[in-house]
């Protein structure tokens, strides 16, 4: 079997490269593939994808980046026809803009043997602007069918050579080849960061260039009459070709934070540049020297030291209120009641705080730094602190594009309290979920900058109450009341608000099988400071098992979970809970009248290494009622990837003994 595999991976590769990657250039062969050779699961493949970074030289405006992206692909399945579509986002908040441009996109299908051709039409090719600082382009490939080969080009063009594009070598689907080649001149000096578990071969050689200068000089415009003369200057380029060939679809796993933060990809930082006969400028910097910078710019820490649009309205909101702790939570309380978030993610503002505020609508810089701005009017100490969303992920060297992100702290008891008042449901140190990536970095009154921790330093708790009784047939009957704290109640009113109670309903009942529910209400889902409470009856007539005279069933009844969501052998990435939690279950049983215990699970309880967690199991009968006490801890919001075997096995000791059976024997 193993010979086998090795024989067809060797015949793919074969026929893969033997064929020209260029575009234009599809086969009926490729066409007729019904699904990936190696990898049967694939819902599209890359077929390749090449990139070309390089640098053009202008004479009104001297060097830009420009990058050049070749892409093909096959699409198998229906799941795969967002393959067919491409955006690709540009800057055009300042003087300077990038542009980007598609060419040569064509769809081909295998209709009755023949190759046919849909090129891309102008209307489905558009623009979108995102707001002030970006825009995007987009096409959206026609014709696409199961079968279907999809091609396109595109280009970059950027002034902003401190920001060199990111090539991603993997993708969600398989890639069958991915080349990347940069051609550098020999003044700007970068440091390349690759990142992921596959390296990609290098070649590295050098090439000559050149650029050319109009001769400006007077004496030389009369000696030549009047016509232009150039200067040309050479230089030399380093060009690098980076190449992986068969990389495999990057699966997204339970408990990841961002899977592109473990993407095999090439990233390069600007260390420097070095023009002829000038001083080398260091272009090497730090977390900090962003943040000062970021808190120079006039959509960020000028429009802290804005507050003439709300000082009536604040000094109303805290008259009369003498805790620090109390005027937070008003200030806290009216921006998040007032202002409405308009989706967009920034550390700019973008229409400024006064306008935001007029508005009551603004993207995340101006709520926040609003919120900062009235804290500090009130006398409080309170700090913007820049942040990278889960969904931007962890840039590994200090870049402006590092940060996406703004929320407050407020110094309260001297205790530093994070605030974000973009979400409705958050709380004073309750976060959206969204914000809860490692570390922000929090910008004093004069610029200087410090680490903050952004992640959950408590257990958040979620309590389950069953109260149910078992008949001769197996059947149950109860009730359950369950109470949500801290992030879990978030995690509720984020899910839930607006929901109406039968469908909160129906959902639960989704999720277990066999389970009715009936009388289900909800309290405090409303009232933030308080736990969100659920109270509902149940009936199950899948929750036993009847074998002859003797019924089978967990403790926990539908409760039990069934499978350890950690199956793989291996995990190269951390292992992301995004908070600490603890899961407390109390359970009572009435066995039906004429059974009795053949059997009862024992005691248990177990701790992993690290105080990673930890989780009890207490059980016990009297008569025809049995108790259970199951107390579940994980106490770390992420756990390293080395420690993976460490928590796969505490899951699965979890897991058998959540399902060991309690036998119940007809006297």
């Amino acid at each position: 079997m193993k010979n086998s595999f090795i024989a067809l991976f060797l015949i793919f590769v074969n026929l893969t490269f033997a064929q020209k990657l260029e575009l234009g250039n599809v086969t009926v062969a490729e066409l007729q593939e019904k699904f990936h050779p190696l990898d049967s699961s694939a819902v599209a493949s890359i077929l390749y994808n090449k990139g070309k970074t390089f640098f053009e030289y202008r004479e009104e405006t001297g060097f830009r980046i420009v990058t050049e992206v070749e892409v093909k692909v096959k699409v198998y399945k229906k799941e795969g026809y967002i393959w067919a579509n491409e955006e690709i986002p540009f800057y055009i908040g300042g003087s300077e803009k990038e542009t980007v441009s598609f060419s040569k996109a064509v769809t081909y299908n295998l209709v009755n043997g023949q190759i046919e051709k849909s090129k891309l039409k102008s209307e489905n090719e558009f623009s979108e602007q995102k707001n002030k600082f970006w825009s995007s382009r987009k096409i959206v490939m026609p014709n696409v069918k199961e079968g279907s080969i999809i091609e396109y080009k595109y280009t970059v063009k950027s002034p902003f050579y401190s920001t060199f594009p990111d090539w991603k070598f993997q993708k969600s689907i398989p890639v069958n080849y991915s080349e990347y080649v940069t051609e550098i001149p020999e003044y700007f000096y970068y440091n390349p960061y690759r990142k992921g578990a596959i390296m990609p071969s290098e070649n590295t050689e050098k090439i000559r260039s050149s650029m050319r200068f109009e001769q400006k000089d007077m004496n030389v415009n009369i000696r030549s009459g009047g016509k232009k003369e150039y200067t040309v200057v050479d230089y030399t380029t380093n060009r690098v070709r980076y190449i992986l060939q068969n990389i495999p679809a990057l699966r997204d796993e339970l408990f990841v934070n961002n899977i592109d933060n473990y993407t095999v990809a090439l990233q390069h930082e600007l260390a420097g540049i070095q023009y002829p006969q000038s001083q080398f400028e260091s272009f090497s910097t730090t977390w900090e020297n962003v943040a000062r910078k970021i808190y120079e710019s006039d959509d960020f820490g000028s429009q802290i030291s804005k507050n003439n649009y709300y000082e009536a309205d604040v000094n109303a909101l805290i008259s009369g209120v003498n805790s620090d702790e109390e005027k937070m939570s008003a200030i806290f309380n009216y921006v998040k009641s007032r202002m409405n978030w308009n989706n967009f993610n920034s550390f700019l503002t973008d229409v400024g705080v006064k306008k935001a505020y007029q508005d009551k609508t603004g993207n995340v810089a101006e709520i926040n730094l609003m919120l900062v701005s009235m804290l500090r009017y009130a006398g409080i100490n309170s700090n913007p602190v820049l942040i990278s969303t889960r969904a931007n992920g962890i840039s590994y060297f200090p870049t402006r594009t590092g940060f996406n992100y703004v929320i407050a702290t407020a110094i309260v008891n001297g205790k530093t309290v994070l605030l974000d008042a973009t979400n409705k449901n958050s709380l004073p140190n309750i976060l959206p979920l969204r914000d809860l990536n490692w570390n922000g970095r929090a910008i004093q009154k004069d610029g200087t900058s410090e680490v903050v921790n952004v992640m959950p330093q408590f257990n958040s708790s979620n309590s389950i109450n069953l109260v149910a009784s078992i008949d001769e047939k197996g059947i149950v009957s109860g009730k359950v009341r369950e109470q949500y704290n801290d992030y879990y109640a978030l995690r509720f009113r984020d899910n839930f608000r607006g929901v109406a109670l039968d469908a909160i309903a129906e959902q639960i009942e989704k999720k277990y099988n066999g389970l009715e529910i009936t009388d289900y209400e909800v309290s405090s889902h409303e009232i933030l400071n308080d736990p969100v409470v659920e109270k509902y009856n149940i009936k199950n007539e899948l929750a036993t098992e009847v074998i002859g005279n003797k019924i089978y069933f967990s403790p926990l009844l539908h409760l039990a979970a069934k499978e350890n969501p950690f199956k793989q052998e291996n995990r190269e990435y951390p292992i992301d809970f995004s908070y600490p939690m603890n899961n407390r279950y109390r359970v009572n049983l009435t066995i039906p009248n004429g059974y009795s215990i053949e059997n009862l699970p024992k005691t248990a309880k177990v701790n992993m290494e690290n105080d990673y967690g930890n989780y009890s199991y207490t059980i016990s009968s009297s008569g025809n009622q049995i108790q259970l006490l199951l107390e579940f801890n994980i106490n770390a919001s992420i756990v390293p990837p080395d420690d993976y075997q460490t928590i796969k096995e505490f899951y699965k000791l979890f897991i058998e003994k959540q399902n060991e059976k309690i036998i119940l024997k007809k006297v």
